[in-house]
């Protein structure tokens, strides 16, 4: 296996733009109040950059790798819900929810279903239930069932990423690892999210929802990186 000091040696450089995008947006800080193009650059912008790290690895690279593909156009959703969620106020709540809930579908199918895992499944189903009840009395109308769906999604994707891990058998990547961490951190935002919108106000809300959802992004994107080659990494050393 990989070390993990030879990967941060030979993917860390790829993801500074990243990490100088994240930094504009939390110093900018620009008002929700105010939705503009602009804002919304501002917010993909991290994204972008994480378009530009799958890329580097070349376009052959994803076109012949399914799971790196998937999470390829799993972010372009993500940017396009962003956007939207630029403008929730305005009534694009549900159309963010969407582009989302898409996401959460390809990125289950990038992690694929081996290891089945039932009892991580059980876990997560279980985690899922007790979550959806505590939004369910907040909720009405539409949101009573886009909730359910939506919460069901994520859930899957999470299960399907911390399955994958396989801690137990001593059978885990460090990218594995990457979409497990990533996958709950994504979980955490979006809960957030959730919370803050339809039950009450969380402090610190916006920043617990932004680092979380551009940590879990990264982490997997970085997940998408196990199909290559072991060699690749060893000749960089």
């Amino acid at each position: 296996m990989v070390s993990p000091v030879t990967v941060v040696k030979c993917e860390g450089p790829k993801l500074v733009p990243f990490f100088k995008a994240t930094c504009v947006y939390f110093v900018l800080w620009l008002p929700t109040s105010s939705p503009s193009w602009f804002s919304a650059l501002i917010k993909c912008l991290p994204i972008f950059c994480l378009w530009v790290f799958l890329l580097a690895h070349g376009v052959n690279f994803l076109v012949s790798h399914r799971s790196a593909k998937r999470i390829f156009v799993g972010l372009i959703f993500s940017a396009v819900g962003d956007a939207f969620l630029i403008w929730q106020e305005q009534g694009y709540f549900v159309h963010g929810l969407l582009m989302f809930a898409i996401t959460h579908i390809l990125y289950s199918s990038a992690f694929g279903m081996k290891p089945l895992d039932l009892r991580t499944g059980a876990v997560m189903a279980f985690i899922s239930s007790i979550l959806y009840s505590f939004l369910y009395t907040y909720l009405s109308g539409p949101f009573t069932y886009l909730v359910a769906v939506y919460t069901a999604l994520i859930g899957f994707m999470a299960w399907r990423a911390v399955a994958g891990v396989q801690l137990c058998n001593d059978l885990w990547t460090w990218t594995k690892l990457s979409a497990c961490i990533g996958a709950v951190l994504f979980v955490v935002s979006d809960l957030t999210i959730a919370v803050n919108k339809f039950c009450f106000p969380v402090p610190c809300s916006r920043t617990i929802i932004m680092a979380t959802y551009y940590a879990a992004q990264m982490l997997i994107s970085l997940s998408a990186v196990e199909c290559r080659d072991e060699d690749d990494y060893r000749k960089k050393k």
